[in-house]
C-alpha cells in the first residue's frame, strides 16, 4: 500500500484529525481519492445501481430575515418581488408533480419574520391533502419556528411530524464551522444548533439528509471539520440517509462582491476537479452514511456522471422546479429520461426510488 493509500484507509476508519484530513484533501492524488471512494461505494452498493427520484422543490416564500451573503434568493418582507405562495398555488404545483409521476415534495423557504409553528403546520397540512411524501423544513426553519412560537425544538418537530412531515432535508448546513458561518451567514443558527435539530428529528424517528455547501470562503480544514461532525452525529444517531455536497454559486450574491471572497486557503473547490475531490473525500469520510448524491443542479450532467466514479450512488432529483440555485444564474436542467440515460451511459443501472433518503 502506498503512503497515500495508508492515509486514505485511516481516513475511512475515522482515524485522522483535521490537519491530516486537510492535507489529504489538498494533496492526495485525485484518482487515488477517487479509487478509495469508489471502493467504499462498491462495498455499500455492490449491485451497481444508481438511484434518482422524481420530485419537486417548492419554495413557499423568498421572504427571509437571515440575509445570508451567499444567497441570491432571499428578499426582505417589503421587497417588490417578495412572495408567499398561497395554498392554492402549492396545491396546483403538487397536482402537476403527481401527474408527472412525482412521489415527493421538497418544501423549503426563507425565515419569514412573521411566521411560527402555526403557519408551518398549515403548509404541511396543505401538502398532505395530496398523496405525496413531504421532505420539508431545514434545521434553520425549524429553529425559527420554535423561536417565534416559544416552543422547544422537540415540540416543533413533534407537531410537524403529527401534521404529516415525513423527513427533514439537510439544508442550512453550509459549513459546520462557526467561524465560517460568522462570515457568510452571521444571523443563521450555529453548527451546534443545526446538529441539535437533526439529533431531535432522528430521536423522533424522522430520517434526514445532510448537506455541505463549499467553495466560498472556507479552508480545507473547515471542510474536514464539517465532515467529521456529520460522521460523529451519524455514529450517535444513525439518522442520516444521504449526504449531498454542492458548490457555492456566486452569481448575484453579496458574497461575490466581498473583496475577501476567494481567499480560502485552497481556492477553486467550486470547479469540476475540486468538486470531484470533495465528493470523493466525503464518501471516504462518511462510510456510515448509506448514500452520497451528486449535484447535477450546480455542476451539470457530465461532471455529475463522472461523480459516479468518485463515490456517489444517487443522481438526486429531476428537480421539476428549482429557484434558489437558479437565482444565482445557474440553470442546468435534466429530464427523467436524461437522468436515466446518463446513469446507463456510465455503466450503472438506473433505479427510480420512492422517497426514502435525501
Amino acid at each position: 500500500m502506498t503512503a497515500w493509500g495508508g492515509a486514505l484507509a485511516r481516513a475511512e476508519r475515522g482515524a485522522v484529525d483535521v490537519a491530516e484530513g486537510a492535507r489529504l484533501l489538498r494533496e492526495a492524488p485525485l484518482f487515488a481519492l477517487g479509487r478509495a471512494a469508489d471502493a467504499v461505494r462498491r462495498r455499500l452498493h455492490p449491485d451497481g445501481v444508481v438511484t434518482y427520484i422524481v420530485d419537486r422543490n417548492i419554495n413557499y416564500t423568498n421572504v427571509c430575515s437571515c440575509g445570508c451573503s451567499f444567497c441570491a434568493f432571499y428578499r426582505g418582507k417589503d421587497a417588490p418581488d417578495a412572495y408567499v405562495l398561497s395554498e392554492e398555488e402549492i396545491s396546483a404545483k403538487i397536482v402537476e408533480t403527481i401527474a408527472a409521476g412525482g412521489v415527493r415534495v421538497l418544501l423549503q423557504g426563507g425565515l419569514h419574520p412573521d411566521w411560527g409553528i402555526g403557519e408551518a403546520e398549515r403548509l404541511v397540512r396543505a401538502v398532505k391533502r395530496h398523496p405525496i411524501l413531504l421532505h420539508g423544513f431545514s434545521p434553520p426553519e425549524i429553529w425559527h419556528f420554535a423561536h417565534q412560537s416559544g416552543l422547544t425544538i422537540g415540540e416543533v418537530i413533534a407537531r410537524l411530524r403529527d401534521a404529516g412531515l415525513d423527513s427533514v432535508p439537510g439544508g442550512g448546513a453550509e459549513i459546520l464551522d462557526d467561524e465560517v458561518r460568522r462570515r457568510i451567514s452571521p444571523r443563521k443558527i450555529g453548527w451546534e444548533q443545526w446538529a441539535e435539530v437533526m439529533r431531535e428529528a432522528h430521536r423522533q424517528g424522522l430520517r434526514t439528509s445532510a448537506t455541505m455547501m463549499f467553495g466560498s470562503v472556507e479552508s480545507p480544514e473547515a471542510i474536514v471539520t464539517h465532515l467529521l461532525r456529520v460522521r460523529a452525529l451519524q455514529a450517535e444517531t444513525g439518522g442520516f440517509t444521504a449526504f449531498i455536497p454542492w458548490t457555492f454559486q456566486a452569481g448575484n450574491t453579496e458574497l461575490s462582491r466581498d473583496p475577501r471572497f476567494g481567499d480560502a486557503a485552497v481556492p477553486g473547490f467550486g470547479h469540476a476537479l475540486g468538486y470531484l475531490r470533495v465528493l470523493a473525500f466525503s464518501r471516504l469520510l462518511l462510510p456510515d452514511v448509506p448514500t452520497v448524491q451528486v449535484s447535477w443542479v450546480t455542476m451539470g450532467a457530465k461532471v455529475a456522471q463522472i461523480g459516479l466514479f468518485f463515490g456517489a450512488d444517487d443522481f438526486g432529483s429531476t428537480m421539476m422546479e428549482e429557484n434558489v440555485v437558479a437565482s444565482a444564474g445557474v440553470a442546468f436542467r435534466m429530464s427523467e429520461e436524461e437522468i436515466v440515460a446518463t446513469i446507463r451511459d456510465a455503466g450503472f443501472t438506473p433505479a427510480r426510488r420512492g422517497g426514502g433518503h435525501s
